[in-house]
């Protein structure tokens, strides 16, 4: 999408709350969900360690539409906030932060889903997505963001340089579902 012309993220992207008017299929049509992972977090006698482990991963058409029809549409429903960055009107990134508070003093709220397209990658536009979602998990009053990280040599690094850390509580339903996902968490104090 790109092919080679340079791009200025303080006019050329646009930053959106989607509404429930806005939930359609294809919405995620030129989203480019590509990753060539090499490196993963694993913990092998006690230890994180990062180990080779060379796979890709990428989101087709019938997987985008379920994400919007399916998590985006019940994510706004229920109140929760849906944040895509646009280049020329397309989705180019997106976060997902259901309303659902849960940790030992309801403290924390998960970043559920969270992506930047391929070719945007770089341009801090995860980290204006990121900031998105702390403002509006702070104004609900909670705590801390949570995340349950893809253990991705790359995606740990870029939570780790937003300020995330280690989660003190572990969300045993995430951690199960994604077991080697790496538990993070973000102050909101």
């Amino acid at each position: 999408m790109l092919y080679g012309q340079k791009i200025n993220t303080n006019n050329d992207i646009q930053y959106k709350q989607l509404i429930m008017d806005d939930v359609r299929e294809g919405l995620l049509d030129y989203f480019n969900r590509f990753q060539e992972v090499r490196k993963v977090w694993r913990v092998i006698e006690n230890k994180r360690v990062l180990i080779e482990h060379p796979f890709t991963e990428e989101m087709g058409k019938r997987e985008k539409d379920a994400l919007i029809m399916g998590h985006f549409a019940e994510c706004i429903r229920k109140e929760g906030c849906v944040f895509v960055a646009l280049y020329q009107n397309k989705v180019i990134a997106f976060a997902t932060l259901p309303y659902a508070f849960f940790g030992s003093r309801n403290q924390y709220v998960n970043i559920a889903e969270f992506y930047t397209s391929y070719e945007f990658r770089g341009y801090g536009i995860g980290k204006n997505l990121f900031a998105q979602c702390a403002k509006q998990g702070k104004e609900w009053g909670a705590e801390k963001l949570y995340i349950s990280s893809h253990s991705a040599e790359e995606t740990v690094a870029f939570y780790r340089s937003v300020g995330c850390v280690d989660a003190i509580e572990i969300n045993q339903q995430l951690a199960e579902k994604e077991p080697y996902d790496i538990q993070m968490e973000y102050s909101l104090e």
